[in-house]
């Protein structure tokens, strides 16, 4: 991962992984999700190891979330995106399969019973959120692209590039 502006640097808010900002807030778990480039998860500064999501759909139920706006969707619009070829009770029992892994390869030691600390269901919504700081890149990278185009600045844009990875997800084309 390229190195990140430090909070000295003239670059926008926000641009700083979770686990770095998370440090400010006591210790609280942190959640960055890198989606530029190849798609990499950390808690806190652990790197979540690929080889950990076994099946492809407790990452793209991740991978979902982060993109989507509030980091919240409609769980039959999750469903939908997700199993689109099952019927709703064949898609019903998929997601929340997906959801349970995705939760335990988060927080391994998510105990029986626990609410996980990133994964919600709130009502019918699934909700991807942290305690700490929820980071993704492709978020930083479009306020900071915004920033420095506002600024026009060089350190701006700069620090733009810096958390430009790559395509969005491209192992998923």
């Amino acid at each position: 991962m390229p190195d990140r502006p430090s909070s000295h640097d003239v670059s926008p808010p926000g641009i700083e992984p979770a686990a770095a900002a998370s440090k400010k807030l006591a210790g609280q778990a942190a959640l960055s999700i890198y989606l530029l480039g190849t798609f990499q998860v950390l808690v806190n500064e652990r790197m979540v190891p690929a080889s950990a999501w076994h099946g492809r759909k407790a990452a793209e139920l991740v991978k979902v979330l982060a993109l989507e706006p509030g980091h919240r969707l409609h769980r039959e619009q999750v469903m939908e995106l997700l199993w689109p070829e099952h019927d709703p009770d064949l898609a019903a029992n998929a997601f929340y399969k997906a959801l349970h892994h995705a939760r335990r390869v988060l927080e391994p030691g998510l105990a029986q019973g626990r609410e996980s600390s990133f994964l919600h269901l709130q009502g019918e919504l699934v909700v991807l959120t942290a305690p700490g700081v929820l980071w993704v890149d492709a978020e930083a990278f479009e306020r900071a692209a915004a920033e420095a185009r506002q600024r026009r600045t060089i350190p701006a844009y700069e620090a733009a590039l810096a958390l430009y990875r790559g395509d969005l997800l491209p192992e998923d084309r």
